[in-house]
């Protein structure tokens, strides 16, 4: 029957020719595109008073329309409030020195929270209307590297394959590092003790563990092939992984990339 034959080729062409074009995340899969993301990075402390609205900030931003395809939100929760008479859980002393490092290379007097970085320059006007306006400003410009990720889960590992390039082939690989975060969201707890005693302090996107720098090879790429034990404590569905490469001998973000892990 040819007129059918015919008829069945044609329709497949015509799915073909609208079928929606696929997201850039897919399953357990992401690649970086063509418009830079921006990384905020939050340093904040359970035992810090005027941590909370900062906290409520960041982890309202999804629900404000500031999905990942344009702002990577990292909390890193620093130690140096821990002798107020409440040892944050989630504080380590490596985000401190993180924070210390940025404050040295930008000439900061001093580290204090809550503080926001954005695309690796400070920003303190988070509360107001401003915000939108700089992160298309950072959205605006062309990334300067290329990200993808790759994960794939069991019951306790969480295997992750991240890949980074530089774009500029001629510039100096050594000038960017790859990190990778892995981030925890829908965090709660009753404090107990210190400065916000008798509150119930939320958070997302707190970050667990940081891995990195990577350096850049000879081609200008940074790899990162880890399977990581997970906490059994922690529930899949409220984990992430984000990668970011920035600058080795500044504090500029050249991309950054966020994929949820695989329920």
């Amino acid at each position: 029957m040819p007129n059918s034959t015919a008829g069945f080729y044609a329709l497949l062409l015509s799915a073909a020719l609208f079928a929606p074009i696929a997201p850039a995340i897919a399953g357990c899969e992401a690649k970086s595109g063509d418009s830079t993301v921006a990384l905020l990075e939050l340093y904040t402390s359970e035992g810090c008073s005027s941590c909370p609205p900062a906290d409520k900030f960041v982890s309202e931003l999804p629900r404000s329309g500031f999905q990942s395809d344009r702002v990577v939100p990292l909390a890193f929760h620093v130690d140096y409030w821990n002798y107020l008479g409440w040892t944050d859980p989630f504080s380590q002393s490596d985000f401190t020195r993180r924070q210390r490092d940025f404050a040295r290379l930008t000439n900061a007097a001093t580290v204090y929270t809550p503080e926001l970085v954005l695309g690796g320059s400070e920003y303190r006007r988070w509360w107001g209307g401003s915000f939108e306006r700089a992160v298309r400003q950072v959205n605006r410009t062309a990334p300067r590297a290329d990200i993808a990720l790759k994960l794939d889960r069991d019951k306790t590992t969480l295997r992750v394959d991240g890949r980074a390039s530089v774009r500029d082939k001629s510039s100096d690989r050594r000038s960017a590092h790859l990190y990778v975060a892995l981030f925890q969201n829908n965090l709660s707890n009753k404090i107990d003790a210190g400065e916000n005693s008798g509150h119930t302090l939320n958070h997302s996107f707190v970050v667990r563990r940081l891995y990195g720098p990577f350096a850049f090879d000879a081609a200008g790429t940074a790899r990162f092939n880890r399977a990581l034990t997970l906490d059994a404590q922690w529930k899949p569905a409220d984990l992430g992984i984000a990668a970011f490469v920035q600058e080795s001998r500044g504090t500029k973000i050249l991309q950054a990339l966020a994929l949820d892990v695989c329920s």
